[in-house]
């Protein structure tokens, strides 16, 4: 089998192709790059917790936790260092190998917010567990801070193509998570940055997504592909459920269009029965997160997950050697203009 190269020039014309094949074609070719890079058993298990929930300034149309939208969601403050690593040692002893910690900020606080974070990222990876978080826009200073701290991955999601993302944020452009990214590549963090499909973006903005995506040199370490959950409230509330063969072939195109990143089944998967999930595995997911809960919405249990990958005779991804340790860091994130069409 001849090796799959690394892309960083593919156009929406080329994808569209992709993904107009016949579905066991996509996935066959999206499963053959996929044992090129990655074990084809394996899932890694992320949790994912909320620690400071709701009243953020922003007005992401998905979002429950913006406080300019009406979703019911109760306002937190910053949890404390003890509660955050006491949920991170359950989902170690659940079986998760990487910690993710959300916190619904615009811009990462600084001070005594920001320094308290630093220390639960220190905590999880003295659990022996990968540190994830999203807090918002970061400064320079704010990302090597983070990597000194031991941080492994940071996320901060594109959502959609350049043309839909004023229809769905109008306070961060898109350069500035493009800048974000860039900042957390620069400090040797590993960048997670992926979106949602079914805001009501044509297949278009879903390709261009992923254009933008693999125009990243080098790309994301991990892309999650997230399906919108319509939370009452929100101006999204009304759309309709995605189908899971669009979710399936997503998976598929970035496969293919990013051999090297792990691609996470991410929001919307509680709505995929046991065979649309494992047809996502085929297509190249290989990444979930795993708990009860998505920040704010629901996801499948533990057991039902550990019950899912046991029978298709699947098993828990173990961590790579840290990248630190191994002497390989990321190499910085340059950004380029989305693809043209032709």
């Amino acid at each position: 089998m001849t090796e799959t190269a690394i892309r960083h020039d593919w156009t929406i014309r080329e994808a569209k192709a992709l993904y107009a094949l016949p579905l066991t074609e996509l996935l066959f070719r999206a499963q053959s790059v996929h044992r090129q890079f990655h074990p084809p058993d394996a899932v890694q298990l992320c949790t994912l917790l909320s620690i400071k929930t709701g009243a953020c300034p922003e007005d992401c149309s998905y979002c429950p936790q913006s406080g300019r939208n009406g979703a019911d969601v109760e306002p937190e403050r910053l949890l404390t260092v003890d509660e955050v690593l006491s949920k991170a040692k359950v989902a170690r002893e659940a079986g998760a190998t990487r910690f993710c910690m959300g916190a619904a900020w615009r811009d990462a606080r600084e001070g005594e917010q920001f320094e308290r974070v630093l220390t639960m990222v220190r905590g999880v990876r003295d659990l022996g567990m990968e540190a994830c978080c999203t807090l918002g826009m970061l400064t320079d200073e704010q990302a090597a801070r983070l990597k000194d701290a031991g941080l492994t991955a940071y996320n901060h999601n594109l959502d959609s193509s350049k043309e839909f993302y004023g229809e769905i944020i109008t306070t961060r452009t898109y350069q500035e998570r493009l800048d974000t990214i860039s900042r957390v590549a620069g400090a040797g963090i590993h960048v997670c940055s992926g979106g949602i499909i079914g805001m009501g973006e044509t297949l278009g903005d879903r390709l261009g997504m992923l254009v933008t995506l693999s125009s990243l040199t080098p790309h994301p370490e991990s892309v999650p592909i997230n399906a919108l959950v319509a939370v009452e409230g929100t101006p999204l509330e009304d759309q309709p459920p995605v189908e899971p063969l669009e979710l399936v072939r997503m998976c598929a195109l970035a496969r293919l269009m990013l051999p090297q990143s792990m691609v996470r089944l991410s929001a919307g998967r509680s709505r995929l029965n046991r065979e649309a999930q494992l047809l996502a595995f085929m297509a190249g997911a290989n990444s979930i997160f795993y708990g009860d809960k998505l920040l704010t919405t629901g996801n499948p249990d533990v057991e039902a997950d550990m019950a899912m990958l046991r029978d298709a005779g699947m098993r828990a991804l173990v961590p790579a050697t840290d990248h630190a340790a191994a002497g390989t860091e990321p190499l910085p994130v340059t950004s380029a203009a989305p693809a043209p069409a032709e």
